[in-house]
């Protein structure tokens, strides 16, 4: 079993930047692929970042590409997503997800694991 808690979402104006964090229970969090997928009200939820197990391959989709960056401290049983110039179009519920598998898929239905969410906010 593993539990995921994610902070760091808030209000913040365009072009600026947000680091979320993702701490995670259990001493198996390094055979884990994780991912981050956000949610609009009304919209469906989508994948913006994905990392493997061992952290050496990364994935997005082109809507983030550049802008967003996934790691992973598998010491600290945290990962992360650094977002910079972010946009109003950005602005939706984020949650981090845990797959026991090491690798990465965009489809949400096929992890394991989901955290609360945090609001992550880009207004002015």
């Amino acid at each position: 079993q593993v539990q995921l808690v994610e902070s760091g979402g808030e209000l913040v104006q365009p072009g600026g930047s947000l680091r979320l964090s993702c701490a995670a229970s259990g001493r198996t969090f390094s055979t884990y692929a994780m991912g981050w997928f956000r949610q609009a009200p009304g919209k469906e939820r989508l994948f913006v970042a994905g990392i493997t197990a061992s952290g050496i391959s990364t994935y997005y989709p082109d809507s983030v590409k550049g802008r967003f960056t996934i790691s992973r401290d598998n010491a600290k049983n945290t990962v992360f997503l650094q977002m910079n110039n972010l946009k109003p179009e950005d602005t939706a519920v984020y949650y981090c997800a845990a797959r026991s598998v090491p690798t990465v898929v965009a489809d949400g239905s096929r992890y394991d694991y989901w955290g609360q969410g945090t609001q992550v906010t880009v207004s002015s």
